[in-house]
């Protein structure tokens, strides 16, 4: 079931506030130097952020094979459907886990969920995101499949606008561990991780964010 329009403006409300509070603690530590440098930061060494001249590349795609072909990646070739690797900075003094969400914006619909990620760790290596991965617990995304796990982008053919999509990975620092999310079909939905932020915000938990956004077509380039 895809996340509708509300929950997705509530999420984007929860990144700036813990984005204020990050900003707020940022002005306390910097001594004259830059925010920019102790800022929480989230960055991928898999795609290049913010760029649509250097989008997600094909191993972070969804393996949907037709008859001979691949409808979601640009050349036809199958994806390898492996999680990019993340990697943050500057996490606040505090953080007792971490949250991970990929979200494409354009489609409002969630690909994967990662929460209770231990506070010790800086990254998650390419395809971290496996089902039963050891990294951290996984919602079911809203593909649908019921295995929680992350799936990549398949944005529909260039017949659709717009054809590229706006993937924003979100990490989310908090001073607490979430409780057991409720479970749908067995396994906890992409609404119960946007509840449990919520919560989390309500009581003053999250204590920062970051971002970096990934860009994807399926659209077929154009020949010479």
């Amino acid at each position: 079931m895809k996340v509708n329009l509300f929950v997705m403006t509530l999420c984007v409300a929860l990144s700036g506030l813990a984005q204020a509070q990050d900003d707020q603690g940022n002005s306390q530590d910097d001594q004259g130097g830059s925010q920019h440098t102790f800022r929480f930061q989230l960055s991928s060494t898999t795609f290049a952020n913010n760029d649509p001249q250097l989008p997600l590349i094909m191993i972070a795609t969804f393996n949907a094979n037709g008859p001979g072909t691949n409808s979601c990646t640009s050349n036809g070739e199958a994806g390898g459907n492996q999680s990019p690797e993340l990697q943050w900075t500057r996490a606040p003094g505090g953080t007792r886990s971490f949250v991970v969400i990929m979200f494409d914006v354009t489609a409002s619909f969630t690909h994967w969920g990662m929460y209770n990620i231990e506070p010790h760790r800086t990254m998650l290596p390419l395809n971290a995101g496996v089902a039963g991965s050891t990294f951290g617990d996984q919602i079911a995304n809203d593909y649908g499949v019921g295995d929680q796990s992350y799936d990549g982008p398949c944005p529909p053919s260039a017949s659709v606008n717009p054809p590229a999509h706006d993937y924003v990975f979100t990490i989310y620092a908090l001073d607490i561990t979430l409780p057991v999310l409720p479970t749908f079909d067995g396994a906890p939905s992409s609404g119960a991780l946007y509840h449990a932020l919520i919560d989390a915000a309500r009581g003053d938990h999250i204590l920062a964010s970051a971002s970096t956004h990934g860009f994807y077509s399926a659209l077929i380039p154009p020949g010479p």
